[in-house]
């Protein structure tokens, strides 16, 4: 089986590039060896995604992100002491998107018709050394509108999908590990957003937020990088109720690779990929547990969380770069989906979702 084009929904790689100091134009090789000696984070020497390495896997459309999460003074995750700050630091994570674009490295993605251009240059048969990744933006909490008429500020510099909330309470939702409705000013920017057309990313809302969420938007909605309760028993993931609900919407479900939340009982720090048992194949679990449910291959995909503060030391052990995601369709393969449902999971699932929505 050739090598299948492949979409990513969802990589941090503007947060890699200014907050971990990493110039993703060379190799994950040069990279590590940069950083050997390192310790200020615990995936330093470890990374897993360049451009270059996309480009090897055949991975030319990834939903690229913003994010800036505002933290309260009594609140111990990371974050930034006021949403000005947070604004400004996704300002600063759009300019370097915009460095890419300006040396070829990448290609925003803002419509129908640039999706398909894109589509066109990475399937002309030509080898894809020079060609530009292309990358919906997105913005992975939204703490850092300072109000909600920033959304339309950003929506005009290319922003497409809004995710509300990321881990903790947030200024408009709250997110993994915490409880409570939609505030008024949630309901507010869903509005906004509806009004503006764009996709909202149900992924990090917690389970009263995810229920208002589906009632209130009546626009397109993704989770860009989810997995299955049923495997990790834990509120950062989708019990088999809300996968139902988000395919009755024909929303689709991008696979994340971060280990904990692929094996249960992981432990930051301690665990290890190989000790847990931690392969692709338990990506291959939740692809098809999202299948099973859905009685087709219409509503899985890949959004990996590939560096997303995390390394080869807490991703799959058959996983050195993020261009081994290719030995997902061959799993896949092995265990009887056919070549159509493969392409669907691979990258058709995403690109019949995007042309709809963009």
């Amino acid at each position: 089986m050739s090598k299948p084009f492949i979409v990513d929904a969802h990589l941090d790689l503007s947060m890699n590039a200014l907050e971990w100091n990493r110039d993703l134009r060379v190799s994950v090789q040069e990279i590590n060896r940069r950083e050997i000696g390192m310790t200020d984070k615990p995936d330093r020497a470890k990374a897993t995604t360049t451009l270059p390495e996309l480009r090897k896997g055949n991975i030319g459309l990834v939903v690229a992100t913003q994010i800036g999460r505002y933290v309260a003074p009594d609140n111990p995750l990371p974050g930034w002491a006021s949403p000005e700050q947070a604004w400004a630091q996704t300002q600063g994570q759009l300019a370097w998107y915009k460095a890419m674009e300006e040396e070829g490295q990448m290609a925003m993605i803002t419509n129908k018709a640039e999706l398909d251009a894109h589509l066109a240059l990475w399937n002309n048969g030509e080898p894809n050394n020079n060609k530009p990744i292309g990358y919906v933006l997105s913005l992975e909490g939204a703490d850092s509108f300072i109000t909600v008429k920033h959304l339309e500020r950003a929506y005009n510099y290319g922003l497409r999908a809004v995710g509300p909330a990321h881990y903790g309470p947030g200024r408009y939702a709250n997110g993994t590990d915490s409880t409570g409705h939609l505030n008024q000013m949630g309901i507010e920017l869903l509005s906004e957003m509806d009004r503006l057309n764009m996709i909202l990313d149900v992924t990090h809302l917690c389970d009263d937020a995810f229920w208002d969420a589906m009632k209130l938007y009546k626009g397109n909605m993704w989770a860009s990088h989810n997995n299955c309760r049923k495997f990790v028993d834990h509120n950062r993931q989708f019990s088999d109720d809300m996968i139902k609900a988000l395919i009755a919407r024909d929303a689709v479900i991008g696979i994340a690779l971060d280990a904990w939340m692929m094996v249960p009982n992981w432990v930051r720090g301690v665990s290890t990929p190989k000790g847990m048992n931690c392969s692709l194949e338990i990506m291959a679990n939740n692809i098809d547990h999202v299948c099973q449910l859905a009685g087709n291959t219409k509503h899985a995909a890949i959004g990996s969380d590939l560096d997303g503060a995390f390394g080869t030391e807490q991703c799959p052990y058959d996983l050195e770069t993020i261009a081994d995601i290719q030995k997902i369709p061959v799993i896949l393969k092995n265990r009887g989906y056919s070549d159509t449902d493969i392409e669907n999971i691979a990258s058709g699932n995403w690109i019949r979702f995007m042309r709809n929505a963009l």
